[in-house]
């Protein structure tokens, strides 16, 4: 079993920057993960995936430019660095691991994960 914790979410600016962090815990983590982010009243959404060496990543179109994901196997954490945040990112964000991994390219969909982080607020004022 595999638990996730995130931290690093909080109130920023317009334009400001958040670094998220995902930590796990019950089983070494060598496997893709994912950040997802929901907000009010709107469906669960794919922001960023990353496969289980670091070498693939993607992001979502509306982050792209913006956010970046990367992790540290030695110390099973994952990372989202958001910069340039609007007030549209606001929203409850998650981390999921998956069981499996990928050797080229990433997961995109929720049901590609298996354990998922409680999520950490992120609200950009304007």
């Amino acid at each position: 079993q595999v638990q996730l914790v995130e931290s690093g979410g909080g109130l920023v600016q317009a334009g400001g920057s958040l670094r998220l962090s995902c930590s796990a815990s019950g089983r070494t983590l060598s496997s893709n993960m994912g950040w997802f982010r929901q907000a009010p009243g709107k469906e669960r959404e794919f922001v960023a995936a990353i496969n289980w060496s670091g070498g693939s990543t993607n992001v979502a179109d509306s982050v792209k430019g913006r956010f970046t994901i990367s992790r540290d196997n030695a110390n099973n954490t994952v990372y989202l660095q958001m910069n340039s945040l609007k007030p549209e990112d606001t929203a409850l964000y998650y981390c999921a691991a998956s069981r499996r991994r990928t050797y080229g390219g990433t997961f995109y969909g929720p049901g590609d994960y298996d354990y998922w982080g409680q999520g950490t607020q992120v609200t950009v004022s304007s």
